[in-house]
């Protein structure tokens, strides 16, 4: 069923992304970016299947949020960007099961194998807080851009300052 998200201010977001350096403006979608993904990132550990194996904690604990690719994920990312199937994104910043080379099994509990049927446990994550996603966004970049440019107004002050001999 597919959901439709109408976003207003992109324009005023871009200016004001813009009178930041890149980055503080990347610190800014960064920080932003995983502070709305986190409620996702806990409800999935919340719904992952236990391990009786490893006591349940082994795929549950390398379930988070991050803005670093796999090589893997880097590597199909420079080869699309290459081929002009996608530009290259300013900020990403992802949740899911780290690539951590001791917790394969995420990909294999969310969609299942030959040997087990699906126990998912990102997508029911996702789609609890998908809306809420955007709103999250919305509020704390606000946030974010007034204490960014508060910082830039203290360093202008310092440097003008120290250029007047203070």
């Amino acid at each position: 069923m597919p959901n439709t998200v109408k976003i207003e201010g992109l324009k005023e977001l871009d200016e004001a992304l813009g009178e930041l350096s890149k980055a503080a403006a990347r610190g800014v979608l960064r920080r932003a970016g995983i502070k709305a993904l986190e409620p996702v990132a806990e409800t999935a550990r919340r719904l992952a299947p236990d391990d009786p194996e490893t006591g349940g904690d082994d795929l549950k604990a390398h379930i988070g949020v991050g803005t670093r690719l796999t090589a893997r994920q880097a590597k199909l990312s420079r080869r699309s960007i290459r081929r002009g199937e996608a530009d290259k994104n300013f900020v990403e910043v992802h949740v899911g099961v780290g690539a951590h080379r001791n917790a394969p099994q995420g990909v294999q509990q969310e969609f299942g194998n030959v040997n087990h049927g699906p126990q998912s446990f990102m997508r029911p994550a996702w789609d609890q807080h998908k809306m809420g996603v955007m709103d999250t966004v919305k509020t704390e970049m606000a946030k974010e851009l007034q204490k960014a440019a508060e910082r830039a107004r203290r360093k202008a002050a310092r440097l003008i300052a120290k250029a007047n001999g203070g």
